[in-house]
């Protein structure tokens, strides 16, 4: 029998985020409209205006449309957990058209951690759906203050894959580039593009977690830069620590030493236990006795560990990101030597 890759069979799932003002509904407007999209399932909030209601043409459920194009649309109206079972039932009996991708808009004010936990733990959509990342939109014009007044800006932009910063055709180039900087200090990792008016090509927005087990050296790239390449950088242990930014830290760790598997997961679960709401995101490929893993987590819920076919590139080392507030290098440092989560490499 032929091995299953199970990445590639799940359903990926595209948070899109960002603080109120800053251009969502602009862009998953133009999104859909790509035929990129055509197969899409989209997923709003009630709240607030629905810019692409008149692209709606047929009614399926109370709660579901189909878009002129086929993208299907489902408004929540209990919670997300509910809607994405609900679209997927419905997808199997056949009562909605067929859809091979999730776009889910949250609210301006949302945490996007807790949607991304929602992935991970519940064992119906872990089995069907995979987050293919989340792309977190800016606005260039505001973001000064909201950073400033807002934690939830914040935190949406450290949990992010990819960055788009919008509204940058209205302000100075002085204080473009100081928008830039405040984001890059908060995620150094992520990608950030300009976006204006919502204008973006569809495949900027997708891929940005690995879609397969099947090893390549573009697996490396949902590690963010300071890994892509795989070339060896940072001390023998530790990789370099990144920005600073109201107390989120951005941590490059690489470990030369493969790990015990148990071991590993006891080290992740003491941290996660200790600090785990200040563990916004952590993810890494890992090396366990030799073998690749993709591991990847929000605060204290870990998605299933993911085994490649392969390693990407010759170096196999760990390569870990954490994103925290106010974990430091030393404390994540001491937790895996306090448990042996280290052994030896053979000689």
């Amino acid at each position: 029998m032929a091995d299953i890759d199970r990445i590639a069979a799940k359903i990926p799932v595209s948070l899109i985020t960002g603080f109120l003002g800053c251009g969502k509904t602009t862009l998953i407007s133009k999104l859909v409209l790509q035929p990129e999209m055509a197969r899409a399932a989209v997923v709003i909030n009630e709240i607030g205006e629905i810019g692409i209601d008149h692209e709606l043409v047929t009614h399926s459920s109370e709660n579901i449309s189909v878009l002129a194009n086929g993208c299907i649309c489902c408004t929540i109206r209990t919670d997300l957990q509910e809607s994405l079972r609900d679209l997927f039932g419905q997808r199997r009996a056949g009562r909605i058209p067929d859809f091979d991708r999730v776009i889910v808009e949250t609210t301006g004010l949302a945490d996007p951690a807790p949607i991304v936990q929602t992935l991970a733990s519940d064992d119906m959509l872990s089995n069907h759906y995979r987050l293919d990342g989340v792309v977190t939109l800016a606005d260039a014009v505001n973001i000064h203050g909201q950073l400033r007044a807002h934690p939830e800006a914040v935190k949406q932009l450290a949990l992010a894959d990819r960055i788009l910063l919008s509204k940058g055709d209205l302000v100075t180039p002085v204080d473009l580039d100081a928008a830039k900087g405040e984001i890059q200090d908060i995620n150094p990792h992520a990608q950030l593009l300009r976006c204006e008016m919502g204008d973006i090509s569809a495949h900027m927005l997708t891929g940005l977690n690995p879609s397969t087990s099947r090893a390549s050296a573009d697996t490396l790239r949902f590690l963010g830069s300071s890994f892509e390449t795989g070339e060896h950088t940072g001390s023998a242990y530790l990789g370099s620590r990144s920005g600073r930014h109201r107390d989120i830290d951005t941590l490059s760790l690489r470990f030369p030493d493969p790990f015990d598997w148990l071991r590993f997961n006891a080290a992740m679960d003491l941290i996660a236990a200790l600090r785990g709401p200040d563990l916004l995101r952590m993810k890494g490929i890992v090396n366990i006795e030799g073998a690749a893993w993709v591991i990847q987590g929000v605060q204290h819920v870990f998605h299933p560990p993911v085994a490649l076919d392969c390693w990407p590139t010759e170096d196999q080392t760990s390569r870990l990101v954490f994103i925290t507030r106010g974990i430091s290098e030393s404390a994540i440092n001491g937790v895996f030597a306090a448990v042996g989560a280290i052994s030896k490499r053979q000689t």
